[in-house]
């Protein structure tokens, strides 16, 4: 009866040597896992491992355009600018799916009738702009899927606006500049499998010239008092036409 307990407390022993490193080997393993003290760095990395990669798939580097609509104004040169249409390019490079840094040149040619006391002054005005533009596109997760498939975003920045006259009766020319602050929004929409875009988009711009808060103005007749001063602001409506790349 004895050698037999002697026999099973050792099989016993040794079975223990042998199973408890192996659990416990078992159970580091687990802990190294599921660590809770583990640098937070290395699930900010995957995150941004995935954001990268939803950008290479879904996102754009640069995006070229080619852009045409009318130009109208407010104020007192709605009255005397006729509206025309502005053409322009404009070029865009996103920092990520959502903000993007424009760049555009755009140009427009307007009749002009300035009435004053005396006569009404006729001629062509020419309004040429460098704008710089930051673009966010809106998140369009909770947005109903004819929404969200417009691509809505909102536009502001600045612009470099240089004005030229041309007027018959002076028979002469003047030119200035003035800067002015720009706001908007507009839509794309993807087209060739997301390889060109549609859009549209209005921007108001905010601007304002050295003479209009004048009340006159010298022609050949002399001075001559303004039926209304020329100031207001302008607003481009443009459809464009680009590509992503």
């Amino acid at each position: 009866m004895i050698p037999k307990i002697r026999r099973f407390f050792s099989f016993f022993v040794l079975a223990c040597l042998v199973t408890f490193p192996q659990a416990a080997w078992s159970q580091l393993d687990s802990e190294e896992a599921y660590d809770p003290f583990a640098d937070y760095s290395e699930f900010d990395e995957a995150s941004d491992e995935e954001a990268d990669i939803n950008f290479f798939k879904n996102g754009r580097f640069l995006t070229a355009g080619l852009a045409l609509g009318p130009q109208t104004f407010t104020g007192g040169m709605a009255s005397a600018y006729g509206d025309a249409p502005v053409l322009g390019i404009t070029l865009s490079y996103f920092f990520d799916l959502r903000l993007a840094l424009s760049l555009g040149l755009m140009t427009s040619d307007h009749s002009v009738k300035i009435k004053t006391t005396g006569e009404t002054l006729t001629g062509n005005v020419g309004i040429n702009e460098v704008n710089v533009h930051l673009k966010y596109y809106l998140s369009t997760q909770n947005m109903v899927k004819g929404i969200a498939d417009l691509n809505p975003y909102v536009i502001g920045g600045f612009s470099q606006v240089t004005r030229s006259y041309s007027i018959a009766e002076l028979q002469s020319q003047s030119r200035e500049s003035a800067p002015s602050t720009d706001f908007g929004g507009g839509i794309e929409i993807p087209l060739l499998r997301r390889k060109s875009f549609f859009g549209f988009q209005a921007i108001y711009h905010y601007i304002s010239f050295a003479d209009e808060n004048k009340r006159g103005i010298t022609d050949s007749a002399g001075d001559q008092l303004l039926l209304k001063k020329l100031d207001g602001d302008y607003i481009n409506w443009q459809l464009i036409l680009g590509m992503n790349f």
